[in-house]
């Protein structure tokens, strides 16, 4: 009896502890460290000041440039601060900073983070404002980003800077997210060619990127002149055969929004079977995954906050997908626990420094940004903080 009654009850706190759960809380929060952010920033003209990471035991954020892979992400926070808060000052922010990403619409492709550059932060301000001039900018970028794309392997190169050393037209896992840009730009602008590319690609990932049990390559090689697939490999996880965690995080987000935009069940049946993966193989403590899955350090190596936050902002949209009553509750269930841990003081920065979150890994394998604040980590976990809010608010 005595275990009966201990088991309720701490069934009962577990509830209530959920219950108590406060979105707009942890909302606060962002915007409380995103304005000591920004009080810190350098001035204009005082050289880069996107902000990017902060490394482990730093307090400093480190600052790139608009030409930076994760350049958007600042002002996509702003904008998502902006919307979740009604705080006009990161708007002014937002439109501040995105004006620095503008040269990226009119500049030959440099790589495929086009979209995680000018879909988050240009995406987001068109999205909030209606924009004219937003719109334009999404479009001329999605022209330019459809420029790397190789009809013979079915792909957007990754890469162009690696062609050389591998030998081979490439293709990222991380490519999926930036096919939003194409199937947005294709719905909203004049090219519907954009959406075949988009569309393209993805079944041509789906098919050669990942192995039988459904983890993900990092990167796939493909001959540039025939299209057939040489082999895949990693870069920034721990073995060619091991699954990364942010790669993996990058294959449950794409292919949720692949569905989202063309409502082909094949994606939608793969971004199950991708997520259903990366769940059964998770720790059970706080279900943040480790850096890489099947790195033999675990337990004694680093997580990765950031794959947490792009599979919670996946799974609150994943789950108003499925079919299934029990799938549902699960990705609901998980992508709640997942915020609710980042939101945890192991995980939020806090009085540490002025990002939102720490305990990312970005390229442990060249021991780069390895247990740090980085700024994609918290984009992400803002984005599925205002998911969660929504939907609390439709039930």
């Amino acid at each position: 009896m005595r275990k009966l009654i201990t088991t309720c009850l701490s069934m009962c706190l577990a509830w209530t502890v959920q219950a108590q759960f406060n979105p707009q809380k942890e909302i606060d929060y962002c915007a409380n460290q995103a304005l000591k952010t920004i009080q810190s920033l350098p001035k204009e003209g005082q050289g880069k000041n996107i902000p990017r990471s902060i490394d482990k035991d730093k307090t400093d954020w480190r600052y790139v440039d608009y030409k930076d892979w994760c350049s958007g992400f600042w002002s996509g926070a702003l904008w998502y601060l902006y919307e979740g808060t009604k705080n006009p000052e990161f708007k002014v922010q937002a439109k501040r900073f995105d004006k620095q990403l503008k040269p990226l619409s009119q500049e030959k492709a440099f790589d495929h983070d086009l979209g995680f550059q000018i879909f988050c932060s240009y995406g987001n301000g068109y999205r909030l404002t209606a924009d004219a001039s937003y719109k334009k900018v999404i479009l001329a970028t999605a022209d330019t980003l459809a420029t790397l794309y190789n009809p013979k392997v079915g792909t957007i190169l990754s890469w162009p800077r690696e062609v050389k050393k591998f030998g081979a037209h490439n293709t990222i896992i991380d490519n999926m997210i930036n096919l939003e840009l194409l199937f947005w730009a294709a719905k909203n602008g004049k090219h519907k060619e954009l959406y075949n590319i988009a569309e393209k690609h993805a079944l041509t990932t789906m098919k050669n990127h990942f192995r039988d049990d459904h983890t993900s390559y990092h990167v796939v090689l493909y001959d540039s002149l025939t299209g057939k697939k040489i082999k895949g490999i990693t870069h920034q996880g721990y073995a060619d055969h091991t699954m990364w965690a942010r790669g993996q995080s990058w294959a449950i987000y794409g292919f949720t929004m692949c569905y989202r935009f063309t409502k082909n069940p094949q994606f939608l049946d793969f971004a199950q079977k991708v997520t259903d993966v990366y769940l059964k193989n998770l720790p059970d403590d706080s279900l943040i995954p480790y850096w890489d899955f099947n790195t033999p350090e675990i337990p004694n190596t680093t997580r990765d906050a950031s794959a947490a936050a792009v599979t919670a902002s996946a799974l609150f949209e994943l789950a108003t997908y499925v079919k299934s009553p029990t799938k549902k509750a699960l990705y609901l269930s998980k992508a709640k626990k997942m915020v609710e841990s980042l939101s945890s003081p192991e995980y939020q920065s806090r009085k540490v420094n002025n990002a939102f979150l720490l305990h990312s890994t970005g390229n442990r394998p060249i021991n780069g940004e390895v247990d740090a604040s980085i700024i994609y980590g918290d984009y992400y976990y803002l984005e599925a903080l205002l998911k969660y809010k929504k939907l609390l608010k439709r039930n």
